[in-house]
């Protein structure tokens, strides 16, 4: 078979992979009857607002306040939507968690709480511990980012440092019952890290939180290290937490099955190399870049195409001072490992639309891709040396920008080969 437009073909698998994980196409069926007596909504995340638009077609309007990032949020009737700063907190997201936290006291037993969470929620929920200012949480979030930490790490700081995450949330609407509908954006979905678990107990301490802070020699102020001793993460057994009900409705590998059964539906060979991927970004593209060029090597002509998707959450430890999100250094170092190599193709975007800070989802590469660059005037090694991928991606208009996406179930990655 032939691929006429590598490129087309790699962002519509990227396109299905988001399509299905749509909360509108794919939440409903998770939500069960509305129970009667007083119903309060809250979340938080990059997909809240639009969870919260699905639960009212079927709910119709519902009191509640849900947090988002800029630019995601969704028309809904009764419930309040507030967009705030990610991934660095704001004063909008602080104000807005404080008044969600009001929103929830006082709640009885036999009220009923919807929790809607997504990736995004570690930063859009702010309510730093006492003794640590907002401009201080800023730093700390800013300097994990660049630190190359996984996520897992990183949101182990982030709870100990915060008055809503690691459980603090639910146990906050206690005793009143609560169902949370998660959307996973983390490696091995666990729960617990899905915008730092605020309604999911964890048994980190606050010693695990200042390991993290050494092992990646993240700077932070001295005030930080003496807030984690005033940690409240509430443990996984506490009381608080009996009357919650946490559930994985949508995940990456749902989205990449989704995208593989296009792939083979079209006659190609699909091999899945995971959907909890981690580590630096330019090792694991220097890894697939081998990876390909194998398995190019031993395809015979008029052989199946071959495609390599993977999933999860890249890091970038930042070097330089460039625009670059682990999605664009994937495929600028992948560019640079395949040097031109012909039959191969890659993308690799964010399903959330935004990789790192940029507003862009990712980018596309092919074997003209250093060449295009060189014709711009574009070095390709000195930007991934100062972390600037989306600078050079957007030079040669090998971006890809979808706009805010209303979902986020990670990273999505897919490598084509085709037969020479």
């Amino acid at each position: 078979m032939t691929i006429s437009n590598p490129k087309t073909f790699l962002r519509s698998l990227f396109d299905r992979a988001v399509e299905v994980a749509d909360p509108m196409r794919s939440l409903a069926r998770f939500l069960p009857a509305k129970p009667p007596g007083r119903v309060v909504v809250i979340g938080a995340g990059k997909a809240s607002a639009r969870m919260a638009e699905a639960v009212e077609a079927v709910w119709g309007p519902c009191d509640g306040l849900v947090i988002t990032r800029y630019g995601y949020a969704r028309p809904c009737r009764g419930i309040e939507i507030v967009e705030a700063a990610h991934p660095v907190p704001d004063a909008a997201g602080a104000d807005a968690t404080a008044r969600m936290l009001a929103l929830l006291q006082g709640l009885s037993e036999g009220d009923f709480v919807l929790a809607l969470i997504s990736g995004g929620a570690s930063a859009l929920l702010c309510a730093p511990v006492d003794g640590v200012t907002l401009a201080e949480k800023q730093l700390v979030n800013a300097s994990l980012l660049a630190s190359g930490a996984p996520i897992s790490a990183m949101n182990t700081v982030r709870k100990h440092l915060s008055r809503v995450k690691g459980g603090q949330l639910a146990a906050a609407a206690y005793p009143a019952r609560m169902l949370a509908l998660l959307i996973s954006d983390v490696p091995g979905d666990d729960p617990a890290f899905i915008g730092s678990g605020p309604t999911v107990g964890d048994a980190t301490t606050p010693a695990d939180a200042a390991e993290v802070l050494a092992r990646w020699s993240v700077p932070v102020p001295a005030s930080v290290h003496l807030a984690l001793a005033r940690s409240g993460v509430i443990a996984p057994g506490d009381a608080r937490l009996a009357r919650v009900e946490n559930v994985i409705y949508a995940a990456p590998a749902q989205s990449l099955a989704a995208a593989a059964e296009v792939a083979r539906a079209a006659g190609l060979d699909v091999r899945l190399l995971g959907d909890s991927l981690e580590g630096e970004a330019r090792e694991v593209a220097a890894a697939q870049a081998a990876m390909a060029l194998d398995i190019a090597k031993a395809m015979q002509p008029g052989a199946r195409p071959v495609l390599l998707l993977s999933g999860g959450e890249l890091t970038v430890t930042r070097r330089g001072s460039g625009i670059g999100g682990p999605n664009a250094e994937f495929c600028l170092a992948m560019a640079l490992a395949l040097n031109g190599a012909a039959n191969i193709h890659a993308i690799a975007c964010d399903t959330d639309g935004v990789d790192g800070a940029a507003e862009v989802a990712g980018a596309v590469i092919g074997p003209d891709t250093l060449a295009q660059a060189r014709a711009a005037g574009v070095d390709a090694g000195d930007a991934l040396a100062r972390n600037d991928a989306h600078s050079f991606f957007g030079m040669i208009g090998a971006q890809v920008v979808t706009g805010p996406t209303l979902t986020n179930v990670n990273d999505f990655r897919a490598v084509l080969i085709l037969p020479g």
